[in-house]
């Protein structure tokens, strides 16, 4: 685990954030959790290969000359 964290801490930090935050909202407050960590690894460019991950700018290239026949 990170930060050598074991299951004692992570259960005291989940019961802390229970007691801020309710039952009810910890959904929402770990959705938000989750949507940034996965925006900070995608603007950082550490994302996984395996997500489909879209690009703001395209590129495009031009339609190629066609050939011209020699006489």
């Amino acid at each position: 685990m990170p930060f050598n964290i074991g299951w004692v801490e992570l259960t005291l930090i989940l019961v802390i954030v229970t007691m801020l935050f309710g039952v009810g909202k910890l959904p929402e407050v770990f959705g938000a959790v989750g949507k940034g960590i996965k925006e900070f690894r995608k603007e950082s460019g550490t994302e996984n290969k395996g997500g489909a991950a879209s690009t703001s700018a395209t590129t495009t290239e031009p339609p190629a000359d066609p050939a011209v026949e020699s006489k």
